[in-house]
């Protein structure tokens, strides 16, 4: 799967950036360039292009039968969905769902609770998740975005940024470097990302998450990690 954003609906941090900056052995693309490797890799995708603010797209080729992918819409919320739930039955039951909602949708009902019912904390919702997963999820009524992976890191996950300043996911680290360079990180786990709250832990919510400059040899950049003694805020 693939989402890209413009810098109006989220940047990303500037640690994700900075080390791409500075490596010109590894030159970036366009989000535009990206979003062509991915059809060229993946000729049958489906993609949605989102009023200016990016594109998301998906595809079930080379899918892992345990880690399927899916694409939900409801409310003007999207949702790029990679994995299960273990605890999709008492998720439905908790929000008052119907037997018949996926996980997709269970994400978005879930990410509502958190836009509608403030100042419901971000970790909560995201900590009731247990299972493999990463989501990608797009509020177009507030331009700005959720994405998180699960607590173990199952699902392979990574962020970037193009060298038009889109910060770009997928669970293909490859697709993602030729655009990106060495503005490439795995996707923390454990965390989620948002346009309002920034890079957070979730299973530790109260803990700095930090960014380690990576070797020169890595495929990534950076390593985002989620430090043990450094204390934010609850917001």
């Amino acid at each position: 799967m693939l989402a890209i954003f413009n810098s109006s609906v989220a940047s990303g941090p500037e640690e994700l950036r900075i080390p791409g900056d500075r490596s010109p052995n590894y030159p970036k693309k366009d989000s535009s360039d990206l979003l062509s490797s991915f059809f060229n890799a993946f000729p049958l995708a489906i993609s949605l292009k989102m009023d200016g603010m990016g594109d998301m797209a998906y595809t079930h080729q080379k899918q892992d039968l345990l880690r399927p992918r899916s694409f939900t819409a409801k409310d003007d919320i999207f949702c790029l969905f990679e994995g299960t739930l273990d605890n999709l039955p008492s998720l439905r039951q908790q929000y008052g769902l119907s037997k018949s909602i996926n996980e997709g949708l269970l994400v978005i009902e879930a990410y509502k609770t958190l836009r509608d019912r403030a100042p419901y904390p971000a970790s909560h919702v995201v900590g009731h998740l247990d299972g493999q997963f990463a989501f990608i999820i797009l509020d177009r009524a507030t331009a700005s975005i959720f994405v998180a992976t699960d607590s173990h890191g199952k699902i392979p996950f990574y962020w970037g940024i193009t060298a038009d300043g889109s910060l770009a996911f997928s669970d293909d680290a490859e697709l993602l470097k030729g655009a990106c360079g060495k503005s490439l990180a795995s996707f923390p786990q454990g965390c989620f990302f948002s346009s309002a709250l920034n890079l957070r832990s979730y299973e530790h919510p109260k803990n700095k998450v930090t960014a380690v400059p990576a070797m020169e040899e890595e495929l990534c950049g950076t390593t985002f990690k989620v430090e043990n003694e450094s204390v934010i805020a609850d917001t």
